[in-house]
């Protein structure tokens, strides 16, 4: 007989790849009716980008249709509703889907380049896309969209995107035009939410923000008023850049925006004559994620030209920028779909515990663990050689306060005053014996 059951289960070997799950466990499947014969229900998905949409849908068709008794069947593929966001007087952000920021911590790692580059490929998906710069003190929308003084107007009370090539922009540059902006704090806190709330960005899949650089007052009021989906750092293969990276994530989680992943800017380059990916600052991917326990979205190359973001096929000879895009879609899916499964660490006297997922516990001492710290202060970043030098770890070390950061990681600060030491589940799985 025809059941719900019977064809729920028809499904159940259909896996999420990023989550591990059947598509019937997770919930994706809703509205299920059986009349006649005639199978329908709809396949909501953590996000309308979601990169093996279609392979779900063909599959799904596939296995009902196999079901003695099943005449037809009608899938429908939907996504989850996005995180609402926080009222204002005007806002434009109820018809977005995702809200992602892209940052970093220190100035010149290509932050503005990479978010144009991003939106552009996820255009080329047939995604709308949104690409909003705050960056007050230093625009460079204008410049990448080979706009510098383009017609802004408002209608209805709200700022009209200016749109290049299908993709719709917003800058303070596009206003200021090549003067400076001379202001204190809470007005560049004000400029930045009229902006972001009052441009009529419409229905979008994605809206971009190219965030300044550093921690300060701009990121922090975006932060809390925009509802994050989640954030994307950008760093270079540098020493100075990857202590910025921890400061970041730091950030970023003490107001409960998760970090994606990181992009790893001017890795490598490619010789004409061989062929060969150079790193001249040394390979970092595998320091980035041992270190931080994050994805590295993607590792882009030193190109000459990359520059001119006006076109929407700007980045279309780049395999890097899709692959990118395509990683962030899957990070996205993830965040949304994943309950609070990390482990849970306390401070205990000389050692620190955790409690894993699986009910497995581990027990590190204070000493071993403060000595296997990889951040920049402790491992110099092109020999992996440890600059820490156990006898000057105080024996009695301490943990004086422990910041879960996301689903990936922990920051330790300890007695001793190091603070930028980031152990990511991955890590702490290897220093306690346990298989990764």
């Amino acid at each position: 007989m025809l059941t719900e059951n019977v064809v729920l289960d028809a499904m159940r070997h259909i896996i999420d790849p990023d989550l591990g799950r059947d598509i019937v466990s997770l919930g994706f499947i809703k509205n299920l009716r059986i009349e006649a014969g005639n199978v329908s229900f709809t396949v909501e998905l953590t996000t309308p980008a979601c990169p093996v949409k279609e392979q779900f849908k063909t599959a799904c068709q596939a296995a009902v249709a196999q079901l003695p008794g099943v005449q037809s069947v009608k899938v429908e593929m939907s996504a989850m509703a996005p995180k609402s966001k926080p009222g204002s007087q005007i806002n434009t952000l109820d018809s977005v889907d995702a809200v992602i920021a892209v940052s970093s911590c220190k100035g010149g790692v290509g932050k503005s380049t990479v978010a144009s580059f991003l939106a552009r490929a996820m255009q080329r998906e047939g995604l709308q896309v949104g690409l909003l710069d705050v960056d007050i003190y230093g625009p460079s929308l204008p410049t990448l969209m080979r706009m510098p003084r383009p017609e802004v107007f408002m209608q209805n009370e709200r700022i009209q995107p200016v749109v290049v090539d299908g993709l719709k922009t917003m800058s303070l540059g596009y206003l200021m035009g090549d003067k400076p902006a001379v202001m204190r704090g809470p007005m560049v806190s004000n400029y930045t939410m009229q902006i972001l709330r009052q441009t009529d960005w419409g229905t979008l899949d994605y809206l971009i923000i190219d965030l300044p650089p550093g921690t300060g007052d701009i990121q922090l009021t975006l932060v809390q008023q925009a509802a994050l989906d989640g954030a994307v750092i950008v760093t270079t293969p540098q020493a100075l850049s990857l202590v910025d990276v921890a400061r970041g994530i730091q950030m970023f989680e003490s107001v409960n925006v998760p970090v994606l992943g990181i992009v790893d800017n001017m890795a490598y380059f490619i010789c004409d004559n061989c062929d060969k990916k150079h790193f001249i600052f040394g390979n970092s991917t595998h320091t980035l994620q041992e270190r931080f326990g994050l994805e590295v979205l993607a590792q882009l190359p030193i190109l000459s030209g990359v520059q001119d973001a006006a076109d929407k096929n700007a980045g279309n000879d780049i395999p890097a920028f899709a692959q990118m895009a395509d990683q962030l879609h899957r990070q996205v899916g993830m965040r949304r779909i994943e309950g609070d499964q990390r482990p849970v660490v306390t401070a205990e006297k000389g050692r620190i515990h955790i409690q894993w997922p699986d009910e497995t516990e581990s027990r590190i001492a204070n000493k071993a663990l403060r000595a296997s710290c990889q951040c920049a202060l402790c491992v110099d970043e092109f020999t992996g050689e440890p600059l820490l030098k156990i006898e000057s770890i105080p024996e009695d070390i301490q943990v004086e306060a422990i910041q879960p950061l996301g689903n990936y990681a922990v920051g330790i600060n300890w007695s001793d005053g190091h603070s930028s030491g980031i152990f990511s589940w991955k890590h702490l799985r290897k220093v306690a014996g346990l298989p990764e």
